[in-house]
């Protein structure tokens, strides 16, 4: 089983100092993210027992936009072993989308 605890994770490609530190408390888990173009975000949500993770999310940007929406967090190893999160997301509100991301933990 997947423990997210204390991981780190981040864009592949892009904004590479917007940083997520995830914890996790059974098969609860929330992390803070922070740095580059976000002011400060949160997400909490569940684990599933092979890893999927299911969230809500808030994010304030550093331009003043606030975003919130929810995400389901499909887990995945990189070549060189580690964490990698696919992420199918909505966002809700006036600037509502759906898409799909990728973040990958930080060695």
């Amino acid at each position: 089983m997947i423990d997210y605890d204390g991981r780190r994770f981040r864009a592949p490609d892009g904004d590479t100092e917007t940083i997520a530190v995830y914890h996790q408390q059974d098969d609860f888990v929330w992390g803070e993210v922070a740095g580059g173009g976000v002011r400060r975000g949160w997400t909490a949500g569940t684990r599933e027992p092979d890893g999927t993770l299911r969230m809500g999310y808030t994010i304030v940007f550093t331009s003043g936009e606030v975003v919130c929406g929810r995400t389901v967090n499909t887990p995945d190893l990189t070549a060189d072993g580690r964490l990698r999160l696919h992420e199918s997301w909505e966002r809700y509100g006036d600037n509502a989308a759906t898409g799909v991301s990728y973040i990958e933990e930080v060695s």
